[in-house]
């Protein structure tokens, strides 16, 4: 594949159809899922004194759900999609910052 084929490639995932999923129609409602898109692309060549040369490039994508429109009854609602992975994350950083602060105040308290 070379730079040109890569760039189109590149050029048809980054689209509106990208962050914006398809319509998914069932009974009386439509739902529209939304993702957060992010990419990277980068390159590089080298040449050596000795005639050898070497060249690279590569282009990576990623995506995340980060809800989904509700259209129902002529109303539109957004429901954001749950990481429960940051949940139990972030319980986890309370948890330990609880304890250390509770370390601390035991510490303190039976040098006196």
């Amino acid at each position: 594949m070379n730079a040109a084929e890569l760039l189109e490639r590149a050029r048809d995932v980054l689209t509106v159809r990208g962050t914006v999923g398809e319509p998914i129609q069932q009974d009386n409602m439509v739902v529209v899922p939304v993702a957060k898109v992010r990419s990277g692309a980068g390159g590089g060549m080298g040449q050596e004194t000795t005639e050898r040369e070497g060249r690279g490039g590569g282009f990576g994508i990623t995506s995340t759900p980060i809800g989904a429109f509700v259209i129902k009854d002529g109303d539109v609602t957004w429901r954001p999609a749950v990481d429960i992975n940051k949940i139990i994350v972030g319980g986890q950083v309370v948890a330990v910052v609880a304890l250390l602060t509770i370390r601390a105040i035991v510490k303190a308290r039976s040098r006196r």
